[in-house]
C-alpha cells in the first residue's frame, strides 16, 4: 500500500481529503469546494501548514495541547510501552501497571475524597459513564426512579448520543433524537448575552437558583445529579459571575443530589489549578476528565468518583466498561505528561506569569471597537464582538456571521482562534511564553482591525 506523504502537493492533499475524509462538525461538501489546511508538524505552539506557513495555535489543538507539540518524551513512554504490553483490558480480574499507576497519580491530584478513576477513551465516553453510574448509585440506593441529570443550555458534555443529550446545544439536539429521556436543561450564566439589565452578580444568582426550581418542579425523589463545566467551553468560554457556584453548590447540597464537574476542559491547569473545581470552588462527587490528561498525545479519559459513589457502585457488578479502558499505552502517556507537568511546575507557570500576563493584554482588547467584552479564566479566554458596545447588542445578520469573518481573517494571519456565534475564543497550550502572548494579542487585534473593516464593507455593521 502507498504511504502518504507530508509532502504531497497540497492541492493532491485537500483532494483525497475531499474525496475520503468526513470531518467532524463540518458541511463536507462546503470544506471540499474551499479545501482544507493541512497541517504537518508541531512544535511549542506552533503548527506547520504543507505550505510552509507557521501558525500559532491559540487553541492548543481542541483544549487539549497542554504542554505544547513535539515532547519527545511523550513519544518515547508510547513506544517502550508499545514494545512491553501494547494492550491488555482491565475487564476479566486483570489489570496492568499503567492503569494501577495513572488512577494512584489521579487520586492523587484530585481534590476531597475524589480517590477512584473509571477510565474511558474520550470525554464522550467518560460522560456516558456518568449517567449510568449516577443511575446505578441511585438505584443499588433503592432510589430507581432518581433518574433525571440536569443540564445547562449551550453547555457541550460531548456528542456521542448520551453526552450529546447531557449537552445543551440546540444543534446538535435536531440531528438524531437528542435528548434522551430523563435529562433537563436549565439556563446558563451567560450575562452578556442574556443579563439584560440585570446586575452580573444578581443574574448569577437567579440562574443559579433555576437549578432550585427545577428540582422542585421535577421531584426532589426523581433528580439524581446535576452536571456542568467550572467555565463552558465551548459554549463561548462563559464565565458565570461569582454568586453562581456558591448557590449551586449550596443546592446541591440541600436536596442531596450528585454534582457532576465537567474537567475536560478545565482540568490539568486551564484555570491555573490543577483542576476547575479548585478554582470555583465546589466539591463534586464526580468530575470528568480527558483533553489535558494526556495533553492530547493519546486518547484517554475517564471519571473521577469520590469515596460514597465508588463504594456504592463496588457492591455490585456495574455492567458497563469500554474495550479500551485504561489503555496502557494511553495511560503510559497520561503518566509521563503528568509528571512533566509537575516537574517542570506548569500550573505555577500559568498561575503566577502566563495567566495574569495573558488576561493583562486580553482585557485590553475591550478597547476595540468591535469588542463588548473580554473574559478570561486562566488559559482560557473569549471577546463579545458587537455592533453596539453600550447596549451589548447582538448583530442584525445571522448569528455567527460576524464571528465567522472574523475566524477567517485569524486564520488568514497565522492564528487559530475560534468562533462560537459572535464570540471568539482561545485556549492556547499552558507553556506559552510571554514574547508569544504578545504574538497572539498582536494578531489577534489585527484580524479584529480586518473582520471590522470587512462588517462596514459588507454593511454588517448594524444592530439586530
Amino acid at each position: 500500500m502507498r504511504a502518504i506523504s507530508n509532502h504531497l502537493p497540497t492541492a493532491e492533499l485537500q483532494a483525497l481529503d475531499a474525496a475520503h475524509h468526513m470531518h467532524p462538525f463540518t458541511a463536507n461538501g462546503e470544506l471540499a469546494d474551499k479545501g482544507v489546511r493541512v497541517i504537518t508538524q508541531a512544535k511549542g505552539v506552533t503548527l506547520k501548514d504543507s505550505e510552509g506557513n507557521e501558525i500559532l495555535d491559540a487553541m492548543a489543538g481542541l483544549w487539549c495541547v497542554n504542554i505544547g507539540y513535539g515532547r519527545d518524551e511523550l513519544a518515547d513512554v508510547a513506544a517502550r510501552q508499545m514494545r512491553e504490553l501494547p494492550y491488555y483490558n482491565t475487564f476479566f480480574q486483570t489489570t496492568h501497571v499503567p492503569a494501577i499507576a495513572l488512577a494512584n497519580k489521579l487520586a492523587e491530584l484530585a481534590p476531597g475524597d475524589l480517590n477512584h478513576v473509571f477510565f474511558a477513551g474520550s470525554g464522550s465516553e467518560a460522560n456516558d459513564t456518568n449517567i449510568r453510574m449516577v443511575r446505578h448509585y441511585w438505584a443499588m440506593k433503592g432510589k430507581a426512579d432518581k433518574s433525571i441529570i440536569i443540564s445547562r443550555k449551550n453547555a457541550y458534555h460531548g456528542s456521542s448520543v448520551g453526552s450529546g443529550s447531557l449537552g445543551g446545544m440546540s444543534a446538535m439536539h435536531e440531528q438524531g433524537g437528542l435528548p434522551i429521556p430523563d435529562v433537563h436543561h436549565i439556563n446558563q450564566p451567560n450575562w452578556w448575552a442574556e443579563g439584560q439589565d440585570m446586575d452580573p452578580e444578581a443574574f448569577g444568582l437567579a440562574r443559579a437558583q433555576e437549578l432550585e426550581e427545577a428540582i422542585l418542579e421535577l421531584g426532589e425523589d426523581r433528580v439524581a445529579a446535576f452536571i456542568a463545566e467550572p467555565v463552558q467551553g465551548a459554549g463561548g468560554v462563559i464565565v458565570p459571575p461569582d454568586s453562581y457556584w456558591p448557590e449551586i453548590q449550596r443546592i446541591c447540597d440541600k436536596y442531596e443530589i450528585l454534582l457532576i464537574a465537567d474537567e475536560v476542559i478545565c482540568g490539568f491547569g486551564r484555570t491555573g489549578n490543577w483542576f476547575g473545581s479548585q478554582t470555583v470552588n465546589i466539591r463534586p462527587h464526580i468530575m470528568t476528565i480527558a483533553k489535558g490528561l494526556s495533553s492530547g498525545y493519546a486518547p484517554i479519559g475517564g471519571s473521577i468518583v469520590c469515596d460514597e459513589v465508588a463504594s456504592v457502585i463496588g457492591g455490585g457488578e456495574f455492567n458497563h466498561g469500554y474495550t479500551y479502558s485504561g489503555h496502557p499505552v494511553a495511560a503510559a502517556v497520561a503518566l509521563e505528561n503528568l509528571r512533566i507537568m509537575e516537574e517542570e511546575n506548569v500550573v505555577g507557570h500559568v498561575r503566577d506569569v502566563a495567566a495574569p500576563y495573558l488576561k493583562q493584554k486580553w482585557e485590553e482588547l475591550a478597547d476595540h471597537p468591535l469588542v463588548g467584552e473580554a473574559k478570561i479564566v486562566g488559559m482560557m479566554g473569549s471577546i463579545a464582538l458587537t455592533p453596539d458596545k453600550a447596549t451589548r447588542a447582538a448583530f442584525a445578520a445571522d448569528a455567527g456571521t460576524a464571528g465567522y469573518i472574523c475566524r477567517e481573517r485569524c486564520f488568514a494571519n497565522n492564528l487559530v482562534m475560534r468562533h462560537v456565534g459572535d464570540r471568539m475564543i482561545i485556549s492556547p497550550p499552558l507553556v506559552i511564553t510571554c514574547d508569544e502572548i504578545d504574538t497572539l494579542i498582536a494578531r489577534a487585534r489585527k484580524s479584529l482591525d480586518e473582520c471590522l473593516e470587512a462588517l462596514k464593507e459588507q454593511d454588517l455593521l448594524k444592530a439586530a
